[in-house]
């Protein structure tokens, strides 16, 4: 939507004000740069004066071009330290009423157009009356001649008055008229604009899943990065669960210096670099990273003033190449699930943002500067494509079988299927009241496989956290190393929160539609809307 951009820019203006509050370092930096500017003119200045005062302005002249180098580090390092604190003070949540605009016409201005031309005054014709010996010898019949010719010529300027002061008053109506015309385009295009926030606020109070994803990508927008971060997102929402998926991209390694200080040789003329460990390196990105998870999460979470989002996956990725093959990558470094009522508890300018994704039971890599990745809590694109900011409802939308009305049976042989091509020996036990499948399976990998517990709802609604609890009661009876719980619905996040840290995985209806698509090869749907 243009307007949507428009609103962006609106906004963005806004957040000018926020860059004002680093003038001081950069009228620092500017100073810094004046100073070397300066100490190297004076030093070209002095070429022809004493030798020693020369080489004195050019030694201090590099120095200061040291210093401003030096100073460009440690903001750089200042900036990064404090990504997450930077946008703590900041109300991220976008009020449509102030994106709204309203406009106060100037009065009409006719200009020289709206003064009336004055007439002719017959004073300025009539010619004086004659006097003394013109009067005696026939001034009177010469006066009476001139009179006439006078009122001839008044007459014809009365004419020229009315035919001006009407194409004045022709042009009048002519500016008025325009300018009446200017305002009601004005007002108009006041009117579509209002008109169209009003349906986007509309749309998102109800929950609609392009709104929703529209609006948080503009929150995402409207966040102020450094300008190498490459700032670029997918969302997606998920109505069923009130939960967001976010895959964000993460600057490399190269956004930390890996310069730690510039020095001046004097003897060699020359310009040094001391290269910042790589310990630090690391430590400093590994920081970043987390950081910049609780930052967009935190974000996302203060600008919900609807209460639309229960749930926030936050995949970071980098989109980098892999040193060792040349080929491109997409490694994961850092994967959360959390709930609002969980972050909404934490004290983020107080916390150690590493120690705090642990908390949050974070899966973050061990080696990020070597792109270790880590797997995913949801892969974006295991997210139903109905609910993604860029895909349109699939095509063949109505010619898939819809999963709630499949038969008990039939239902129970899509999930043994769907495990048994991945991977799993699946081994039906008893059938469920609720008409899915309890099965307990067998992952035949080393190390990471062993006995697993499986649970399917075939439910329209969400999925209560009891279910969940019992399926974690069912792991524990069974000596199991994992329990899958698969839904046709979603669950809430309570769900998610009892399920975090322990050995259990909760598959929702989007999730289950892409696994059967991926694995099993089989395009299905899930439209409640059918059984009504």
């Amino acid at each position: 939507m243009g307007i949507l951009k428009e609103m962006q820019r609106a906004h963005a203006r806004q957040l000018r004000t926020q860059r004002q509050a680093q003038a001081a370092t950069y009228r620092h930096q500017q100073q810094l740069r004046r100073e070397a500017e300066r100490a190297m003119k004076a030093a070209q200045r002095a070429q022809a004066a004493d030798e020693r005062e020369r080489k004195r302005l050019y030694a201090e002249a590099r120095g200061a071009e040291v210093a401003a180098a030096n100073s460009d580090l440690q903001v750089r390092l200042e900036e990064l330290e404090n990504l997450l604190v930077a946008t703590l003070d900041v109300d991220d949540h976008i009020d449509f009423h102030r994106l709204k605009k309203s406009v106060t016409h100037p009065p009409f201005n006719p200009g020289a157009l709206g003064a009336p031309l004055a007439p002719p005054d017959w004073r300025r014709f009539e010619p004086p009356a004659p006097t003394g010996l013109a009067k005696m010898f026939g001034g009177q019949a010469k006066h009476q001649q001139q009179i006439a010719a006078a009122q001839h010529a008044f007459a014809q300027s009365q004419a020229q008055h009315r035919a001006t002061e009407a194409d004045r008053q022709r042009r009048l109506a002519v500016a008025h008229q325009s300018y009446q015309t200017h305002c009601a385009k004005v007002d108009a295009e006041i009117a579509a604009h209002n008109a169209e926030i009003e349906r986007f606020a509309t749309a998102f109070a109800a929950g609609d899943p392009a709104a929703v994803v529209e609006y948080f990508s503009m929150v995402l927008g409207n966040s102020v990065y450094p300008d190498d971060f490459p700032q670029q997102y997918r969302l997606a929402y998920v109505p069923e669960s009130r939960q967001l998926v976010v895959e964000y991209r993460l600057p490399t390694l190269d956004a930390v210096p890996a310069v730690r200080e510039h020095r001046y040789v004097k003897t060699r003329d020359e310009i040094t670099s001391t290269a910042r460990p790589a310990k630090e390196i690391k430590d400093r990105y590994t920081n970043l990273v987390a950081q910049l998870t609780l930052r967009t999460v935190h974000e996302l979470f203060e600008s919900d003033r609807a209460t639309l989002v229960d749930t926030i996956i936050f995949n970071g990725i980098v989109d980098t190449t892999d040193p060792r093959t040349g080929a491109a990558v997409q490694p994961c470094l850092v994967t959360l699930r959390t709930t609002r009522e969980v972050f909404g508890e934490l004290n983020l300018r107080m916390v150690d943002p590493s120690a705090c994704l642990q908390h949050l039971n974070a899966s973050v890599s061990k080696r990020p500067a070597e792109l270790a990745p880590v797997r995913p809590v949801l892969e974006f694109d295991m997210v139903d494509k109905r609910f993604v900011d860029e895909v349109d409802v699939l095509a063949d939308l109505d010619q898939r079988p819809n999963l709630l009305k499949l038969t008990p049976t039939e239902f129970e042989s899509l999930i043994q299927n769907l495990f048994a091509k991945m991977g799993l020996d699946t081994k039906q036990t008893r059938p469920s009241r609720d008409g899915g499948v309890d099965c307990v399976a067998f992952d035949p990998r080393p190390i990471f496989g062993g006995k697993v517990v499986i649970q399917a709802k075939r439910y329209r609604n969400t999925v209560d956290v009891s279910s969940v609890r019992d399926l974690y009661g069912t792991v524990q009876n069974e000596g199991a190393s994992k329990g899958i719980l698969v839904t046709t619905s979603g669950y809430g996040a309570a769900s998610y929160e009892f399920a975090s840290g322990k050995p259990l995985e909760l598959i929702d209806g989007s999730n289950l539609l892409y696994l059967l698509a991926e694995h099993a090869e089989v395009k299905a749907r899930i439209d409640p809307n059918e059984l009504d």
